[in-house]
């Protein structure tokens, strides 16, 4: 449901005003843990097969299977909410993603590969799409566009948490009680983040828009500054996606394994703090505006790479990218919201977030190839991802701002 949004008059925009707004609080917690799966779920998997004695290959495949039939199922049940309302579709989704989890273990991966790849490809189809949904109820929860701004950037900046608690809860869980407890786990905080959602009374009150006439089948990618705007988070996506590849061969090339979590974590680090800093003030300018200078900061970033530096420098370093990820994000989100066709906002905040998971799974392919020709073709990966980026942002710059 795409809202209107007014800022009236002046209101405390500050993030401890728009915790204590209502139902706040438990939307943004119940949407973080709920999708800690995303995080959790493609080492679970790994450490399942690899628990059973199976190729590597085979367990890349199954969590490349996961990730893209995540970022295509958001889009698809997007589109759902935005006909039939939050719980209609997230309630089955919920069930469906949780029982495959359990379920995997199940039909032996190893055994039968044909069997566990329709089983994780149910659970990444059916992963419910509450980023997108949270998104869409932000406008509800916060008319005033300003606590809007601000309620976008703290959620942008928290959602990489999901990336760094999601692997370190499955490794844990795996490590104490077995590779199956992991996946347990996933589906138990996917059942339990859901639930504190779609409990809660907006999204359970949220109803779709009535349409007058039949959309069109291409839904919001039918506008063309959307187009170019997620066809340039994909470029995004891929810098995001070649990070653990990056880190993975810095931290055998210097002997220095604990880089290979580090990096990540840095790069999640600098995008909390950017975000932070972001939302807490308000800046001139349309969001397109500041997407544009978000993504040159953020391509910009990636420069001191490299020269593969040595691991306390390449650790440091994937924080200065990190820092303009999240106002890269809520200014896209907030462009979104700007452009998306009326009743249409839910698949439109899916496309964004399934183009960067397609962007991610490409890089880490990327960044895999790469990965033979030595360490600065691997950092190439992410720079030229987010060049090409900001290349579409800023030859189409004026779609944007329509």
């Amino acid at each position: 449901m795409n809202t209107t949004t007014a800022c009236g008059p002046a209101q405390d925009s500050s993030y401890r005003a728009v915790l204590g707004s209502p139902h706040v609080a438990r939307l943004l917690s119940g949407t973080l843990i709920g999708r800690l799966p995303t995080g959790m779920a493609p080492i679970a998997i790994l450490l399942l097969v690899r628990a059973e004695h199976g190729p590597l290959a085979l367990a890349g495949t199954l969590g490349a299977l996961y990730g893209l039939a995540s970022a295509i199922g958001q889009p698809l049940l997007g589109r759902l909410v935005d006909r039939h309302g939050q719980t209609r579709v997230l309630v089955p989704a919920m069930i469906a993603a949780s029982t495959a989890f359990l379920l995997l273990p199940c039909t032996g991966p190893v055994r039968h590969p044909v069997l566990a790849a329709m089983t994780v490809l149910l659970a990444g189809l059916a992963t419910p799409p509450l980023e997108a949904g949270l998104r869409a109820l932000w406008p509800v929860l916060l008319p005033n566009a300003e606590r809007q701004r601000a309620a976008l950037a703290l959620d942008s900046s928290t959602q990489g948490l999901v990336f760094v608690a999601g692997p370190l809860l499955a490794t844990g869980f795996a490590a104490g009680a077995g590779a199956t407890t992991a996946l347990v786990a996933t589906a138990a905080l996917g059942l339990l983040g859901t639930s504190l959602v779609i409990t809660a009374r907006p999204s359970r009150a949220w109803t779709p828009t009535e349409f007058t006439e039949q959309v069109h089948w291409t839904g919001p990618l039918r506008v063309p500054g959307l187009r170019v705007l997620f066809a340039s988070l994909i470029g995004t996506g891929v810098a995001l996606g070649a990070v653990n590849v990056l880190a993975l061969s810095a931290a055998e090339r210097h002997h220095a394994g604990w880089l290979a979590g580090l990096m990540p974590a840095a790069l999640s680090i600098g995008s909390m703090l950017g975000g932070l800093a972001y939302g807490r003030h308000a800046w001139p300018g349309s969001p397109a505006k500041h997407l544009v200078a978000a993504s040159i900061g953020f391509a910009a970033g990636w420069l001191p790479l490299l020269p593969d530096p040595a691991p306390a420098v390449a650790a440091l370093g994937a924080v200065l990218p990190g820092t303009f990820l999240a106002p890269l994000l809520t200014a896209a989100f907030l462009t979104v919201d700007r452009l998306a066709p009326k009743g249409e906002s839910t698949e439109a905040f899916a496309w964004l977030i399934a183009c960067i998971g397609i962007g991610q799974a490409a890089g880490t392919a990327l960044a895999s190839l790469a990965a033979t020709g030595g360490p600065q073709f691997i950092a190439l990966v992410p720079l030229a991802g987010a060049a090409a980026a900001l290349w579409l942002l800023r030859r189409f710059r004026q779609h944007l701002s329509a």
